[in-house]
């Protein structure tokens, strides 16, 4: 098994795309015609996104959508980079809510963290080095 894609699920999801474009510098992999999904590449695993109304369909449960008003869910996405105060910067000019400066880790790491319009956590990251 493998990790295949992350979903998050939004109120417009070309809206959301656009964002993580300028924000991230991440390029479009696919967008279905209807505007209710839509994958990110990333470079590994696919970060999509799918509008609450096709949501709604899918997931046989009732989910609670994202609120950027409250604190965030207990998750996080992450994108790495050596320059992790260019990123940062970049996700703010994009609309991102600053969170956290980059700073450093005793693990060795620079990060910073910024929330996107929906509410997401995401972290903006360099490389894990050291052993």
């Amino acid at each position: 098994m493998r990790f295949g894609y992350a979903i998050v699920y939004v109120s417009d999801v070309i809206q959301a795309v656009d964002f993580y474009e300028r924000a991230f510098g991440l390029a479009r992999a696919f967008v279905h015609e209807s505007g209710d999904f839509a994958q990110l590449d990333t470079g590994g695993t696919a970060l999509a996104f799918t509008s609450h109304r096709l949501g709604v369909q899918a997931v046989p449960i009732p989910y609670t959508a994202l609120d950027p008003s409250m604190p965030p869910a207990g998750l996080e996405f992450t994108f790495i980079t050596d320059d992790v105060a260019g990123g940062f910067a970049r996700a703010v000019a994009a609309g991102a809510s600053a969170v956290a400066e980059p700073h450093h880790t005793p693990w060795g790491q620079v990060v910073s963290y910024v929330r996107d319009p929906y509410g997401v956590l995401v972290g903006i990251a360099s490389p894990v080095t050291g052993s």
